[in-house]
């Protein structure tokens, strides 16, 4: 009887072993299925995705803010995509065998630690393939990172925490769902959930713009924009769009009061600059010498004979005016002004008054007046001020921000696995 108890006793150890026992028999389980039931596949999948989108981000992402913008939001996708498809299934295609099994003694924990064992490691590896694959297509990363001395494996980090958020989230539509058509019926809706509500590349409605919180989307995108230096990549969309006007023919009718009105507005900051623009020169004596000596017509004019046949030369040669200019060559004459300056000189003078309401009809095109203002002067001051006007305080470059939406990605990972492990919990109170 002794022996007969011992046995029993034996093989009740050996049925209910412990959760970290568990652990290790299910994830030896997913290793076996991942080599013998292809779900090594997802690899191969993830390094086209990779290749599709490094083609179109490789001459955008780290140029400018657009191209920088664009870029986060796809590697975001690249890593949502990735995660949800890896685990969607893995709940629900062997439900009824989770249900037996914890009626016999498994562990839900166990059971859920090993899924996200798994998928760690199933998103690690699609994370080294798919900054590979961008590597392979062009997309050039700088070299420095804020945590690494690579830039492309701090955001290789960022994918692979998007990623594994994602990977949480669907293991708990799995584990929600009864059947895999289920599961794959609601998929398609938290994708799109998570892409509309990213906050970076749609505009929202105010009443739904808080929905972005509590979306993986929108900390992935912010943490790569971040990485990207967003805020401080030029903004060029503004003048791409007016270069491409340079045909386009502009024209009407000004007055020269509505033009000194418009120099005179000072709380303008793009007329304040042309106020600021210096106009007039100072010259010497010895440059207005060599300017006069250089003209035919007062050449001309020193030759004109006055009375008695005396030339206006000799009167100058009579006074030294040549020792004098070369004397004093170099006494400056004229003056600066700005042109704010002179609009209000302009605008406080009675004869100008008088002649405000005088129109002066004009045409000409976009490219002329770009040429006159100056061309890369222009693009410059659209470039920063549209900077400016762009800059996002979630953004920002610092190791602080992006170790915090870091933290939140963390967070909505560990929040989905409990949820998962909750969830399954009530699975003996399925009717099935």
């Amino acid at each position: 009887m002794a022996e007969k108890s011992a046995g029993a006793s034996r093989r009740f150890r050996i049925r209910h072993r412990g959760r970290g026992a568990q652990v290790f028999i299910y994830l030896g389980k997913q290793l076996r299925m991942f080599v013998y039931q292809n779900d090594w596949k997802v690899l191969p999948m993830a390094a086209l995705i990779a290749g599709l989108v490094g083609m179109v981000i490789r001459r955008r992402l780290f140029v400018n803010m657009e191209g920088s913008l664009m870029g986060a939001f796809a590697l975001t996708c690249v890593g949502i995509w990735n995660g949800c498809f890896n685990s969607i299934q893995v709940i629900c295609r062997e439900r009824s065998i989770v249900k037996r099994e914890h009626r016999s003694g498994m562990h839900i924990s166990a059971y859920v630690f090993s899924h996200m064992l798994y998928q760690g490691m199933l998103c690690l590896l699609q994370t080294g393939v798919t900054m590979y694959v961008l590597h392979l297509t062009g997309v050039q990363f700088p070299e420095k990172g804020l945590f690494t001395p690579w830039l492309i494996a701090d955001i290789g980090i960022s994918v692979f925490i998007v990623s594994y958020a994602a990977d949480m989230l669907s293991l708990w539509m799995s584990a929600l769902s009864h059947s895999t058509t289920a599961a794959m019926t609601v998929m398609p809706f938290v994708l799109i959930f998570q892409l509309i509500f990213s906050g970076g590349m749609l505009s929202l409605p105010k009443w739904s713009a808080g929905l972005t919180r509590y979306t993986i989307s929108n900390y992935g995108l912010r943490v790569i924009c971040a990485q990207t230096d967003y805020n401080n990549r030029p903004l060029v969309a503004a003048w791409n769009t007016l270069e491409r006007m340079q045909g386009q023919e502009i024209g009407g009718t000004v007055t020269l009061g509505q033009v000194l009105d418009l120099l005179g507005d000072k709380e303008n900051p793009a007329v304040e600059e042309i106020r600021a623009a210096e106009v007039g020169r100072v010259f010497t004596l010895g440059e207005v010498k060599a300017a006069l000596e250089s003209s035919v017509t007062v050449k001309r004019l020193l030759e004109t004979r006055l009375a008695d046949g005396v030339t206006l030369g000799d009167v100058l040669g009579l006074l030294k005016a040549d020792r004098l200019l070369e004397r004093y060559r170099d006494v400056q004459l004229g003056g600066v002004t700005t042109v704010g300056r002179l609009a209000d000189a302009l605008s406080a003078n009675e004869d100008v008054a008088q002649l405000r309401d005088r129109g002066v009809t004009f045409r000409t095109t976009v490219g002329r007046l770009l040429d006159l203002a100056g061309k890369d002067r222009v693009r410059d001051y659209i470039q920063r001020r549209a900077m400016e006007a762009s800059f996002t305080e979630e953004y920002s470059n610092t190791r602080e921000n992006i170790l915090s939406n870091w933290m939140t990605l963390v967070s909505f990972a560990l929040l989905y696995a409990l949820l998962a492990a909750v969830t399954l919990e009530f699975i003996d109170h399925d009717k099935r």
